[in-house]
């Protein structure tokens, strides 16, 4: 075996991230798997059968009779921008691909599963998607290729007003984690930090998220997994700045009281939820809290307009509506995403993190067409005709940044994904980060200029997460 990948799973050592162009920006099924066979010649999996039919390029990832889970993009049945799905969720073509070579490796079991946005209708977006057609084509005479989803809980809309409801799961499908002081979220904890997240009961993260404790409750599917193959949609995030490898991980968490996305308050106030401090904003925080406590379906639609009537108000003296935590100095998402990554890694089934990794990982992103603009849930399309390949979800998403024309060292998520601690997610630094192409290994300046484009960021991050090129790159790139 000569490549990084079969060399150095789980994922520590894996610095190298493989970049395959599908030849166009859509998504014809033919284009699709020969990109993707292209993605693992690139990375030299099962070389020495490569263009024989008993090439089994993820034979060196997973093992016969592995349980594996692949986890997609499945954020939304909609996109709430006029761009589609296309550049919203992680195209049908890809996961088809993905699926037809890992049911030749003979594993005991496959699961394809996410837990997207409470107001999500799953069994729609799974229509549209042609989800359930696809697994019965690429089953073939394997193991049942089971499509979950990983929701505790649903609403009806995305309106305050919506009523909750409970799911089929129960809790003994999850598996529970506190991981206490090693989270990434404890140096921001205070007695009462403000976690927030938008339309659920603020009371619920004060009881998930407090000093010393940070519970996180994970599909059991993912922790009973071996292999792990994660797809992401590459896109835009208004809070995260980027969405793809480490972002994607969100979506085994069964039960939204457990993310906090942002801290109630303006910087100025110890909060991350906008910038400085702004009265209005305040107030209508204030009622979205109220609105979020209430049983009432009523009193919570109430609730909400006044809050919206606040946002408003504010709007004539030029504030923005922001008040999700949907900028730059959003220092909570992040820290809650790394979190996630050091379960996906480190988690055991007993709720505890390991010393060693505990399953194989492996990403392959969707950035054919990605995402720009107020992503996650209202992207725009964004074509840049490419899937990248990484065992290390750090390095994935440091050059996934680049081709959005974004600099990961501006992006809290992208740059803190390689701090150093007992549950690292790289053994290497960011400037180790090299990129293999069918034209061999190249820097990721050059990746930039050559296969990214200048994505249009949220408004929340204007003029904070764009790379700026130096003019002398293209006289040293090689």
């Amino acid at each position: 075996m000569n490549n990084e990948i079969a060399n150095n799973l789980p994922f520590s050592g894996c610095r190298t991230v493989f970049l395959a162009e599908a030849g166009a920006t859509s998504y014809e099924a033919d284009g699709i798997v020969a990109a993707m066979r292209d993605l693992f010649h690139i990375a030299g999996l099962d070389e020495s059968r490569f263009g024989s039919a008993e090439w089994n390029p993820l034979a060196d990832v997973i093992r016969p009779g592995d349980r594996v889970l692949l986890k997609p993009n499945w954020v939304l049945h909609e996109n709430r921008s006029s761009g589609g799905l296309d550049c919203l969720v992680t195209h049908p073509t890809v996961i088809e691909a993905a699926l037809r070579f890992v049911m030749k490796t003979a594993p005991a079991s496959v699961v394809l599963g996410d837990a997207p946005l409470q107001a999500c209708d799953f069994a729609a977006l799974m229509k549209s998607c042609g989800i359930h057609d696809m697994a019965a084509r690429c089953q073939a005479g394997g193991p049942a290729i089971d499509i979950r989803d990983f929701r505790l809980v649903t609403r009806d809309s995305a309106h305050l007003r919506a009523g909750a409801h409970s799911t089929r799961r129960s809790l003994d499908q999850y598996v529970l984690f506190d991981l206490g002081s090693f989270s990434a979220l404890e140096p921001v904890t205070r007695e009462d930090s403000g976690f927030r997240v938008t339309m659920y009961d603020p009371e619920g993260l004060r009881s998930t998220h407090a000093v010393g404790t940070h519970k996180y409750l994970i599909a059991r599917e993912l922790i009973e997994s071996n292999v792990v193959l994660n797809l992401p949609k590459l896109k835009t995030h208004k809070k995260a700045g980027m969405t793809g490898a480490l972002k994607n991980m969100v979506g085994v968490n069964g039960h939204k009281q457990y993310l906090p996305h942002h801290r109630k308050g303006g910087a100025a106030d110890r909060g991350d939820c906008y910038p400085g401090s702004n009265s209005l904003k305040a107030l209508a925080e204030a009622m979205l809290d109220r609105g979020n406590r209430q049983h009432s379906p009523g009193m919570r639609g109430l609730c909400s307009a006044a809050a919206g009537v606040a946002l408003r108000a504010g709007s004539l003296f030029g504030a923005d509506r922001n008040v999700e935590g949907a900028w730059y100095g959003n220092d909570t998402v992040w820290r809650m995403t790394l979190d996630l990554q050091m379960i996906l890694h480190y988690g055991r089934s007993d709720g505890t993190l390991a010393g060693v990794p505990q399953r194989r990982v492996l990403t392959i992103t969707d950035a054919i067409v990605a995402g720009e603009g107020d992503g996650p849930l209202a992207p725009v399309p964004a074509p840049i005709g490419v899937l990248t390949l990484s065992a290390n979800t750090a390095a994935a998403d440091w050059v996934n940044t680049v081709l959005l024309g974004l600099d990961p060292a501006r992006i809290p998520l992208t740059r803190e994904a390689f701090l150093k601690g007992k549950y690292p997610l790289a053994s290497f630094a960011s400037g180790d980060v090299r990129v293999r192409t069918n034209e061999g290994l190249r820097q990721v300046a050059e990746i930039a200029m050559r296969f990214g484009r200048k994505a249009i960021v949220p408004e929340g991050w204007v003029g904070h997460c764009e790379r700026i090129a130096n003019p002398l790159e293209r006289l040293f790139v090689c």
